[in-house]
């Protein structure tokens, strides 16, 4: 019985420390950053996705761009949230600039 449990904490904590159970993870979507300068206004914009079946939003560069009132950008991250093997997901675009 013991090793029962132990068996199921282990592949718990497996699964949880390797992304499958949650993760959220930001990326830069450029890797050239020579010149880049700091700004202080962003915006973002989402994808959402439910039980692999329905998917809704806009994650592109100029929806996030106008949800956060910019006019120039200067650089972009991207957002992965995943939640139980993808059972919901959420995809984030964030735009820096003026």
């Amino acid at each position: 019985m013991k090793k029962g449990i132990w068996l199921t904490l282990a592949t718990a904590s497996a699964l949880a420390l390797s992304g499958c159970v949650y993760s959220d993870v930001r990326v830069p979507l450029s890797s050239e950053f020579h010149g880049t300068r700091v700004v202080s206004k962003s915006g973002a914009a989402s994808v959402h996705s439910v039980a692999w079946l329905v998917a809704w939003g806009d994650a592109g560069l100029q929806r996030a761009a106008v949800n956060g009132g910019l006019e120039t950008l200067e650089y972009a991250d991207r957002s992965y949230l995943n939640i139980l093997f993808g059972a919901y997901m959420r995809n984030t675009t964030v735009v820096y600039g003026h």
